[in-house]
């Protein structure tokens, strides 16, 4: 885990600052979203019949699952000192590239791409961030996530 504060991310920008734990992604894990998004296409939640009708033998991470892991892989590979709050405020580009068969891995590089301050006393991180499956070709996911920070 790397320590971050409100001076040193601006001398970070365009530089990989974090590799996350990996993460496994569970059935169980792929249910549970499911059932909180009302999402329970069988690709995600039929084993059996996703084994036999998709090219990934398996069910699949939704797409958005994979996203809202951000949050969690950030959190757990940098430790931000300092802040009150970190606020959400939104994505600029998502590409979900290659699926996330269950009982995968994923990890996150995290990248600043931007930084700056706002009005309200904040600073405002763009995070380029790839989230890889392991022995993947290619990433899982691909995202600029921006993050509003309040010091302390």
């Amino acid at each position: 885990m790397i320590d971050i504060d409100a001076t040193t991310i601006f001398d970070k920008v365009g530089q990989e600052i974090a590799v996350s734990d990996w993460l496994e992604i569970t059935q169980a894990r792929i249910d549970q979203f499911a059932e909180a998004t009302g999402d329970r296409q069988w690709i995600h939640v039929d084993p059996v019949r996703a084994a036999a009708e998709t090219p990934f033998k398996s069910t699949i991470a939704h797409g958005f699952l994979t996203l809202s892991l951000l949050s969690t892989l950030i959190r757990e590979s940098i430790q931000f000192t300092g802040l009150r709050m970190a606020i959400n405020c939104g994505l600029n580009r998502v590409r979900f590239v290659s699926p996330v068969p269950a009982g995968s891995r994923i990890r996150g590089r995290i990248t600043p791409q931007m930084v700056s301050r706002v009005t309200d006393g904040g600073i405002q991180v763009t995070w380029q961030v790839t989230i890889e499956l392991e022995h993947g070709e290619k990433p899982a996911c691909v995202a600029e996530w921006i993050v509003r920070y309040y010091p302390a």
